[in-house]
């Protein structure tokens, strides 16, 4: 697959493609444009200098091509981008350019011909993917005496596939066609159809182009050697008998990342706002105008307590750093001589070390992207001998393990080795294993029986088992709700497969490539709505929900779902004691009618406490509460060895203003939040303790404000106020 590219695009400007036709509401440049715009930002967004990009406009008021004087019949053609690289600020140039002429002269067959001459001169006998992109209305004149078969024959010797995109074209395939189509339109569209069908290009109507503009674009990628040497089984240095197979290894799969957002800062002085700053960075980054702004440079300096340098420390060179790693708030020194003890030190090798049958491995132990590995190129003997080794694996219905280093110095890695055979095509499937440090094993009691603490295993008449009434309609429910066939065909039925693997894109990856190159060609529009084709398996289908749901109701009552009450916001009157589900009455079971509790143990600090609010009858108690739950937080912090208290503090500070929010008594957390920052910031809770507010700042325990939502309306702190407590 050839790596260059040569597209010019042609682009009919005349009078008749600024109307509007067919209920839409932006002419049919603008239109059209969409396509052209989407395929240029693709291009500048790519950044390889050898994709290049040309555009020619037809039907413009002035003359600008390079054949105008040495033959007749091309005025009113202009070369408005010449043939070559393509980057934002060029487009940003091209799309002002781009605009209706009051002209309707100018031939479009040749405009094709002297995109054919450019590319030729430009490509040479080079290996480029060549291409002419035509949008036209079909109103500019069309010279049906040129002598198409030559033009064909040019196209067809330089290797160029000619596209052409018309404006409401007719297209049965599509299924569109034009009423009260103009007979000069109608002949055009003749024309150009004779033209591409000669070229063996492409024809369709615009409408078909721009409703793909928004299903993902998969981009292929060129197949990379990863590792190129002997697959060994066995020592081939110590054993005569050890297997050793010159391999090729290449990325069967890759992972696509998503774009990173670059840091940057507007590149103008302070005294003259069109004045570059002397600091910016000069170097101009990728799909940004230099001009404007420039990269964000990192500077870090390293200081050390010095009693006698000015400000009590003395900067030190990252040189003279000695390597160190936390333990808890501790930096443990580690020396170079004990740091190189824990690198391996190892040589390119790909070798087995091992089988196992099909059956006994576990799928998910699959871990990142997988490989193929295939014999040395023009090497019979090896593709002999890894035929083999396939056709052993494939017969024995077993996979191999394999311990490959890619190259000397880095680390080994495990893969499973899984043969592949096919009518023409031979190899090795393989995937990363995990280590025995990467695996975590968790136990879950069986859903099928319960064990009880005797060791008796109970199977079924008991609450916390199904019942077979509960298991049938589970089972309906699930069988009702297959996708694995719900997918319509071309004839409307139900036999394809949904959420095909090829049909699932990954909705951030796209959708963020969507946004940066609308705001590459719309920099003044806003970001447009996500493509219903990225949202289409977020959800399950609507009609097949609306199917199943007998089904679902049936499941509801023979597991009796009850929905749980929401709980209640505010302050309850006197007496309002809550009531629990059960209908139990829990004062009168523990004799305790009153359950009034008068002091707080802070070895049991947060379920008294919540006992204490839960009772509480008027203002005094909630006051008394939180001042007991305040003493009890501060003596954690104070009597905190490092950050070994800080845990419990954060739970009891949670606790404390989720029952103060609850309870609509906002002022006095605020009150005791303030203080306590103020106290930790100043040190006086035991020395520096800085770190907690940091931790408290990241649980969002901060000032509750009068938000409907997240906080109490009859606080007097706003949102803002809450956000700029964090800042400060």
């Amino acid at each position: 697959m050839a790596d260059k590219e040569a597209t010019i695009y042609i682009v009919d400007l005349g009078s008749s493609m600024s109307d509007c036709h067919n209920g839409r509401l932006e002419s049919d440049l603008d239109w059209s444009m969409r396509y052209i715009w989407d395929r240029i930002s693709n291009t500048v967004a790519a950044s390889r200098k050898t994709w290049n990009v040309g555009v020619i406009g037809v039907r413009t008021e002035d003359t600008s091509n390079p054949l105008q004087d040495q033959e007749d019949g091309y005025d009113n053609i202009s070369v408005l981008q010449e043939l070559g690289p393509m980057n934002l600020e060029a487009m940003r140039a091209l799309q002002s350019r781009i605009k209706p002429n009051d002209c309707d002269a100018g031939d479009i067959v040749s405009a094709i011909v002297l995109a054919i001459e450019m590319i030729r001169r430009f490509t040479k006998k080079l290996k480029y993917h060549r291409k002419i992109v035509l949008v036209t209305d079909g109103m500019a004149p069309i010279d049906g005496s040129d002598d198409f078969d030559e033009i064909a024959a040019k196209m067809k010797d330089s290797e160029i596939q000619l596209v052409v995109l018309g404006v409401d074209f007719d297209d049965a395939e599509f299924g569109f066609k034009e009423e009260d189509k103009p007979s000069t339109k109608r002949e055009n569209e003749r024309l150009l159809k004779l033209l591409v069908d000669q070229c063996d290009g492409l024809y369709g109507t615009m409408a078909e182009a721009i409703s793909n503009l928004e299903i993902p674009r998969i981009k292929p990628v060129r197949p990379y050697k990863t590792y190129d040497g002997p697959l060994t089984l066995g020592d081939p240095n110590e054993h005569k008998d050890a297997m050793s197979i010159s391999v090729e290894r290449y990325f069967k799969t890759h992972k696509a990342t998503i774009p990173p957002a670059s840091r940057v800062v507007s590149k103008v002085g302070e005294g003259d706002p069109s004045k570059p700053s002397e600091g910016a960075n000069d170097e101009e980054m990728q799909g940004v105008e230099s001009t404007s702004f420039a990269g964000i440079t990192q500077a870090r300096t390293y200081k050390v307590n010095d009693p006698d340098a000015p400000g009590g420390k003395r900067d030190v060179e990252f040189e003279s750093l000695a390597k160190g790693y936390e333990y808890g708030r501790t930096a443990v020194h580690i020396s170079e001589s004990e740091y190189n003890i824990t690198k391996l030190e190892t040589t390119k090798s790909f070798s087995i070390v091992g089988f196992i049958h099909q059956e006994k491995y576990n799928p998910f132990l699959n871990m990142g992207e997988a490989g193929m590995t295939v014999a040395q190129r023009f090497n019979d003997a090896a593709a002999l001998k890894l035929s083999s080794l396939i056709h052993s694996l494939h017969e024995l219905e077993s996979y191999a393990i394999a311990r490959i280093v890619i190259k000397d110095g880095k680390e080994p890695a495990l893969v499973l080795l899984a043969p592949h055979i096919d009518v023409d095509f031979e190899c090795l499937y393989d995937v990363p294993l995990p280590f025995a440090e990467d695996v975590r094993n968790y136990a879950f009691p069986p859903l099928d029986k319960i064990i009880t603490v005797s060791g008796n295993t109970i199977t079924k008449d008991h609450r916390n088992l199904p019942s077979k009434e509960l298991s049938e309609a589970m089972d309906d429910y699930v069988d009702a709700m297959d996708i694995s066939s719900w997918e319509k065909d071309d004839d409307g039925d139900r036999t394809m497969e949904y959420a095909a693997v090829e049909d699932v894109f990954t909705p951030p990856l796209h959708r963020v490539n969507q946004v940066v190159r609308h705001r590459a060609i719309y920099p003044d529009q806003p970001v447009p709505p996500t493509p219903a084709v990225l949202l289409k398996y977020a959800n399950p289908p609507e009609d097949l929900v609306i199917k199943v749901k007998s089904e679902l109701e049936d499941l509801i009552d023979k597991a009796n779902v009850k929905k749980v009450p929401a709980k209640a916001k505010g302050r309850r009157d006197k007496g309002d004691k809550p009531k629990p589900i059960s209908g139990l009455d829990i004062d009168a079971l523990l004799s305790q009618p009153e359950n009034k509790r008068t002091k707080i143990n802070p070895d049991n600090s947060i379920p008294e406490f919540k006992q204490m609010v839960e009772y509480a009858e008027d203002e005094s108690v909630f006051e008394d509460a939180a001042k007991q739950m305040g003493g009890i937080i501060k003596s954690l912090i104070t009597k905190s060895f490092g950050d070994s208290g800080y845990d419990r503090a954060i739970e009891n500070l949670g606790e404390f203003r989720r029952a103060m929010t609850e309870n609509e008594v906002s002022g006095i957390y605020n009150s005791f939040i303030r203080d306590l920052k103020r106290r930790l910031l100043s040190g006086e809770l035991g020395g520096d303790r800085r770190e907690l507010w940091w931790q408290i700042k990241g649980a969002r325990l901060g000032l509750i404000d009068n938000n409907p939502v997240t906080g109490v309306e009859s606080s007097t702190v706003t949102p803002e106020e809450a956000a700029e407590f964090y800042k400060k």
